[in-house]
């Protein structure tokens, strides 16, 4: 990733705003995936899948590392959002079971 250098604060700033529309946009896809994986799974605790969240996590991490950003403030961020989208998955995996 190429990052621009900036020459004021509202440049940086723009920057800033640019990057937090992707960030929100790739979130919104995430979710929406994260809903379609309920489709596919049997049961609430395949969903809540300890073994896949540490997956995602040490992943997370280490490209964290690669990109020299605090693993911990990833590991917190991921672990905020990988909370909401599993009780999304499981709403939406009970509504399919409901149908």
């Amino acid at each position: 990733m190429k990052i621009s250098e900036c020459h004021s604060l509202e440049d940086v700033r723009c920057h800033i705003d640019r990057l937090d529309d992707q960030i929100v946009e790739l979130i919104a896809a995430r979710n929406a995936y994260v809903k379609q994986a309920a489709l596919f799974k049997h049961s609430i605790d395949e969903i809540k899948g300890d073994e896949r969240m540490e997956a995602v996590m040490d992943r997370v991490r280490s490209r964290a590392m690669e990109f020299g950003v605090s693993p911990n403030l990833l590991s917190s961020l991921y672990k905020t959002m990988i909370d909401a989208m599993v009780e999304a998955e499981i709403a939406e995996f009970r509504n399919a079971k409901s149908l």
